[in-house]
């Protein structure tokens, strides 16, 4: 697994993962659309430590270097 993520995507990344996964969440009425909210922060966690995004391998972006 080749990098592809840059070093502020990394960051905002994780930031983004951080306050949907504390207690600053947003909360919505319907139960699916709270899971979704959860699931993608965890993504974003994964991706900010693995420095990998399989939406930009699919599309072969690659800003590592940015």
């Amino acid at each position: 697994m080749k990098q592809n993520l840059g070093k502020l995507d990394r960051i905002l990344r994780f930031a983004l993962a951080f306050w949907w996964l504390g207690p600053w969440a947003p909360s919505f009425d319907i139960s699916w659309l709270n899971w979704a909210v959860m699931i993608v922060a965890w993504i974003a966690l994964f991706e900010s430590f693995a420095g990998w995004c399989w939406l930009h391998a699919a599309f072969k972006i690659d800003n590592k270097n940015q």
